[in-house]
């Protein structure tokens, strides 16, 4: 939009230039958008969050597996493998129909977030998968047991193999949104694949707690201890770097989804610190608190970003800020 006009006024060169009209209030651009919100619907932030709680699931498997935790070891490799998938059913959903997933795979762009994602995502997903089928034909009678062999003997490498994928397929999610236009998320871009990944490590050691007996679930509860302390901070962070745009995530529906993401993650918290090691319930309702707060956190975000989108003041005070600033 057009600078306000200015006009010089005559008598002397003591008045100079001076606004003849007030600066403009900049409200749309012909009635539309600056920027146009995503067309993603809810299926994305139920994909970040099943993603990232299937992304510290194997990461915590492959803890549970080098120490001798057999439970533990199970529960979060059949995790690992549900939230990938079901992370992928909701991507799909989103896409309209499984080709266009598949026609994602037909190249691969290193400086393309969503290439790179998805090929993670495949590889995440395959070995995953390995590292579960092998849990979950250990119970099955002796004859398909004997025809899984092979399948048994690769599932630690495929666990492995999953556990260094974990990272990126926790944290690639932040980059992807951080890379759109929109003002809230192109203004967390720093901090947003850190808050991803510490809400993986809160889910993924939620649903351990949740999963597994007291006794095993240790390595759980220290991870979403730090998963919790992690993300807090990163948000903190985070919001201390978006400018205007924060003022999204404490307004509407994001505020009320971020709000009780934190008072969950904090509940949550407390009970596995002063209680988790004793009490089987508080295991399980803190466990459940930490997760529900993971996957709140996530739409909270997104739900921030498509309310920048719609208000054009995001996308225009921060333009108008950057060129004050680099105004000789």
């Amino acid at each position: 939009m057009a600078a306000p006009r200015r006009r010089r006024r005559g008598g002397g060169g003591a008045s100079g230039e001076q606004p003849m009209v007030p600066d403009a209030t900049f409200t749309s651009y012909y009635g539309r958008p600056v920027v146009k919100a995503s067309p993603w619907k809810h299926d994305i932030p139920a994909y970040l969050f099943l993603g990232g709680l299937g992304a510290g699931s194997a990461l915590l498997a492959a803890g549970a597996d080098l120490t001798g935790r057999r439970e533990l070891r199970r529960v979060m490799r059949v995790g690992a493998l549900a939230g990938a998938t079901a992370g992928t059913v909701a991507l799909i959903r989103d896409l309209g129909k499984p080709s266009r997933f598949l026609n994602m795979l037909r190249v691969a762009k290193p400086t393309s977030p969503m290439s790179v994602g998805t090929w993670v995502l495949v590889a995440f997903g395959s070995t995953a998968g390995i590292a579960a089928t092998a849990e979950l034909v250990a119970p099955l009678p002796h004859p398909v047991r004997t025809l899984a062999r092979p399948i048994t003997f690769v599932a630690r490498p495929a666990g492995l193999a999953a556990a260094l994928l974990a990272p990126m397929l926790a944290s690639y999610t932040g980059v992807l949104l951080a890379d759109t236009a929109t003002p809230a998320w192109h203004a967390a871009h720093r901090e947003l694949p850190f808050v991803f990944a510490g809400s993986a490590a809160m889910a993924a050691g939620g649903l351990g707690m949740m999963g597994t007996s007291i006794a095993e679930a240790g390595p759980a509860r220290r991870l979403a201890v730090s998963g919790v302390l992690f993300e807090l901070a990163a948000e903190r962070r985070m919001e201390g770097s978006m400018g205007i745009s924060v003022e999204t995530l404490h307004t509407g529906r994001a505020g009320v989804l971020m709000n009780t993401s934190r008072a969950l993650a904090t509940g949550g918290l407390f009970g596995a610190i002063a209680f988790g090691r004793r009490s089987r319930a508080a295991s399980l309702l803190s466990g459940g608190a930490l997760m529900a707060a993971s996957a709140l956190s996530r739409f909270g975000i997104f739900e921030a970003g498509q309310q920048s989108a719609r208000d054009p003041r995001y996308t225009v005070a921060p333009q108008r800020e950057r060129l004050e600033q680099r105004a000789p």
